[in-house]
């Protein structure tokens, strides 16, 4: 494959992941089900007032907008800046002052060493090439500052939820990887290799308890979250998959019921600092 092939073909992936996000409702999945997640990253990531700090994949600034409100002087970039009208109304509302950018996670539109602060919350782990997103996230991070990383696991329940639709979903382009290894500790720290030092990692379930009932978490990610829609709207011509991955889904959050809708969603939370 020619260097323009590749470079068209990368275009075309990340124009198709940019239209995916902004299907549904993402910025509701953020502030309805998962808002607790952006404040935890940025007290592991100790941010302080002063900090420069970039959100990468920040989609509506779940953990943009507690780092502003902490002090720092926040970027927060997307692929898909759709997201940031709701964002800025978060931030309005919050008395949070940051400016967003469109920007691929895999060429941040930054110099190198700009930030003290790295973070992303469920965010870079969905572009599909793991190795160059962490290479940018490396490089726009200063010697000595830190990098904080908050990704689901692959047996937590979205890992899970991504395996029960992966054989309903279009095979992935050459090369992409599947978003969940961002989850795996050993995955992350391959990736940042001797770059970093003091590498802290550990694994935390968020109690989720939104949904009272298996089909209702199901129905709700049919039109909120831009991945499951995605799915649907492949299989849309065939009614009996749709059923099949209908039961499937609803089946999922079944078996993760803790009792009266109550789950239980792990993922890695991941800081280090910038050796070199």
């Amino acid at each position: 494959m020619t260097d323009s092939t590749t470079l068209g073909a990368d275009r075309a992936l990340k124009t198709k992941h940019r239209a995916m996000w902004a299907l549904g409702d993402y910025p509701a999945v953020a502030t309805e089900i998962i808002p607790e997640l952006g404040t935890a990253l940025v007290a592991e990531c100790g941010v302080r007032p002063g900090d420069r700090v970039l959100d990468v994949a920040a989609g509506s600034g779940n953990a943009a907008i507690p780092a502003a409100l902490a002090g720092a002087t926040v970027t927060a970039s997307d692929l898909t800046p759709e997201l940031f009208e709701a964002g800025r109304r978060d931030a309005a509302a919050a008395g949070a002052d940051l400016d967003w950018q469109e920007g691929d996670a895999e060429n941040l539109p930054y110099d190198d060493e700009s930030f003290d602060v790295v973070l992303s919350c469920v965010g870079v782990m969905f572009a599909p090439h793991h190795r160059a997103a962490a290479d940018e996230l490396v490089r726009v991070t200063r010697v000595g500052g830190r990098i904080g990383l908050l990704s689901w696991t692959p047996a937590g329940f979205i890992g899970q939820m991504f395996a029960t639709m992966k054989p309903y979903a279009p095979p992935p382009p050459p090369g992409a990887q599947p978003p969940p290894l961002w989850g795996d500790e050993e995955h992350v720290r391959a990736l940042l290799g001797d770059r970093v030092t003091d590498v802290s990692a550990r694994t935390v379930s968020l109690r989720v308890d939104g949904f009272a009932t298996g089909e209702e978490f199901r129905d709700f990610f049919k039109a909120a979250y831009g991945p499951t829609i995605a799915v649907y709207r492949a299989i849309a011509d065939d009614p009996d998959r749709v059923a099949a991955l209908d039961r499937d889904l609803a089946d999922l959050a079944r078996r993760h019921d803790l009792g009266g809708g109550a789950m239980d969603w792990e993922y890695l939370l991941l800081t280090a600092r910038r050796a070199t």
